[in-house]
């Protein structure tokens, strides 16, 4: 009887052994595993510098559309279709014969020329029209009417952006016609390919160009319905027919090929 019972003991305690066994070299693969996931590099996931989506609207309109921060714009001269270039980005504001009539002016200094001069990007040509202005300092967006950029506001003059073209004036229903027709808004009611720049309340930059031939109604009416809708606070037209261009990682839209003297280009991709 006695040999029976240190028998089974003896199957218990190896029994035993066998489980602290297993259970230790588990232990050890475990720790093993864990090791090599947290000391093998990793790569990092890359910075998202820009996103680019396409929206329809109810009239048929499609715009290609990228949004980015506004410390990620430089304004930039170019003589050159803008998929022609390196640069991410979309067409900036109107031109004639290679002189930039619209406002186009980084911290002071237009892009082409010094302040005051014809074409340099100083001026709105002809009529005061809606500017929009980067203020570096307060960290936000406002479209301003002005014919030159020595009537522009802004916290520090040599830290700020703005680039001309013609008033959207999104929160203004009953006066936006009345508006871009007294800037002298081209094709008002005739169907051209159309860009714009837009920016939200959260201060996200919107650079937008359509599909297709619009009117400018259509192509506003489309901003508002699809882009953040209830979110946009204002934007500006830019040039359009031919003039519309965008290029970035996913698309490239040459308008109808023809060179373009400014444009707004991505620093970062």
């Amino acid at each position: 009887m006695i040999a029976v019972l240190r028998n089974r003991l003896a199957r218990g305690n190896e029994r035993q052994l066998q489980l602290l066994l297993a259970g230790f070299l588990l232990g050890n693969l475990i720790a093993v595993i864990l090791s090599a996931y947290w000391t093998t590099p990793r790569e990092k996931p890359l910075p998202v510098h820009y996103t680019y989506s396409t929206y329809a609207a109810a009239n048929g309109v499609k715009l290609h559309a990228m949004r980015t921060a506004p410390d990620n714009i430089e304004l930039k001269h170019i003589v050159t279709n803008v998929t022609a270039t390196a640069d991410y980005g979309i067409n900036g504001g109107f031109f004639w014969n290679g002189d930039l009539l619209s406002i186009a002016v980084v911290n002071g200094k237009p892009l082409k020329g010094e302040p005051h001069d014809y074409g340099s990007g100083w001026y709105n040509i002809d009529y005061p029209k809606g500017t929009l202005v980067w203020d570096e300092v307060a960290r936000s967006f406002s479209v301003q009417v002005a014919q030159e950029a020595g009537e522009l506001r802004m916290t520090d003059p040599n830290r700020y952006w703005a680039q001309g073209g013609v008033s959207m004036s999104l929160g203004a229903e009953e006066r936006w016609i009345e508006q871009a027709k007294k800037e002298d808004m081209p094709a008002f009611d005739e169907p051209r390919l159309r860009s714009g720049a837009v920016f939200d309340r959260q201060q996200n930059l919107w650079l937008l160009v359509s599909d297709k031939p619009c009117t400018v109604e259509q192509f506003r009416r489309a901003v508002l319905e699809t882009i953040v809708p209830g979110q946009l606070v204002d934007g500006i037209f830019l040039d359009g027919d031919g003039s519309s261009q965008m290029q970035n990682g996913q698309v490239r839209l040459k308008g109808d090929s023809r060179e373009v003297y400014q444009m707004l280009a991505l620093k970062a991709k």
